[in-house]
């Protein structure tokens, strides 16, 4: 039972992972295998280490984080989809993707923060380091692959569709950071 919670954990932590690499990637026009593993991986890293972050300092943090997490979440997306939505409409062949630490940092970042509440919370809950591990590993392999799987999908949206789809890209990052401010889902 305790594997199949993992796992639920997992998929609910890194949907936005998914959604923003994939928002992300519309810009990106040729993706090699090596640059797909290294983002996963990078994403998967900081989920993780914000999860267990969060378990080993929750009761610490998770009075102060909470509300500035929104704000912060919000802020980073709404960056990273303005920008896109930017350079979309300046039209100058520049792009905002995942390309640079900066962009891959911000990112990563902005959609772990809910990974650091859910560990500060699995801490408050006292639960056993071993369903913590659990859901670690869990996390950390599911976020690959969500990663993965939203490059490539939205590679290809954006070598089809162009510049349109880099301005809906940014339009959904900045509706994921408003959903993250207002915690309306």
């Amino acid at each position: 039972m305790w594997i199949v919670r993992a796992i639920i954990l997992a998929f609910s932590l890194c949907a936005d992972c998914f959604a923003v690499t994939a928002c992300s990637a519309v810009t990106m026009k040729a993706l090699k295998p090596g640059r797909i593993l290294f983002l996963a991986f990078v994403f998967g890293c900081v989920q993780t280490l914000l999860m267990l972050l969060g378990w080993l300092f929750g009761d610490m943090f998770v009075g102060h984080i909470h509300g500035v997490a929104r704000v912060l979440g919000f802020l980073l997306l709404a960056y990273v989809g303005g920008s896109m939505i930017l350079q979309a409409v300046k039209g100058d062949g520049e792009s905002v993707d995942l390309e640079g630490f900066r962009n891959v940092s911000i990112a990563a970042l902005a959609t772990s923060i809910d990974a650091f509440t859910v560990g500060a919370g699995l801490s408050l809950g006292s639960e056993p380091f071993k369903q913590v591990a659990a859901d670690l590993s869990a996390l950390f392999v599911v976020t690959m692959l969500s990663v993965a799987v939203g490059l490539c999908g939205g590679s290809r949206i954006g070598r089809r569709f162009g510049g349109p789809s880099e301005i809906a890209g940014g339009i959904v990052l900045i509706l994921i950071g408003l959903n993250m401010l207002l915690g309306i889902v």
